[in-house]
């Protein structure tokens, strides 16, 4: 079960292409300036099973899907799950949006296991003076785009290359 705040289909602001964002309920960081700051409490969203989310995402065939919140890494077991499903049922890549670093996720077992079923993370705080609207897919300077795969090989941050992110 996740906390669902919203399911957005066919948004292209959450990674390249059309994409269906699970935004869930829950977030620890608090970033000031935050855009969704309602999604911190974690009792504003709904309880959702795996099922009733997969029946939105598979219903879009062409969407790629991304998590986002609040923070996903919150509820880091219910976001594992749906994405063991996804990659059960589907060739759809799975974007992550987090206030945590993938540094700091490594060494959580939860949430390693969560970062092992992804393709992009978009990690860091959103910092209210590193704002930039001109940068794709991201709210502050710091926060990265991160080739999970490539990290997860190479036990280091590989930053996913600009030509990717732009298709």
């Amino acid at each position: 079960m996740i906390s669902v705040i919203n399911i957005i289909e066919d948004t292209m602001v959450d990674g390249p292409g059309f994409r269906t964002s699970v935004y869930c309920a829950g977030c620890p960081n608090a970033c000031p300036g935050c855009h969704n700051p309602q999604s911190w409490d974690i009792r504003n969203g709904r309880m959702m099973s795996t099922d009733e989310i997969m029946q939105i995402i598979l219903a879009d065939d062409f969407a790629d899907v991304t998590f986002s919140g609040g923070d996903p890494m919150f509820q880091a077991e219910g976001f594992t799950e749906l994405a063991k499903e996804i990659r059960r049922k589907s060739n759809k890549t799975i974007w992550c949006f987090t206030g945590f670093t993938f540094e700091a996720l490594m060494k959580n077992p939860k949430q390693r296991a969560l970062l092992q079923e992804l393709d992009v993370l978009v990690d860091g705080p959103f910092i209210k003076s590193l704002h930039d609207e001109d940068i794709p897919f991201r709210g502050s300077t710091n926060q990265r785009l991160i080739d999970v795969p490539a990290s997860l090989a190479a036990g280091k941050a590989i930053m996913l290359p600009t030509t990717v992110v732009m298709i």
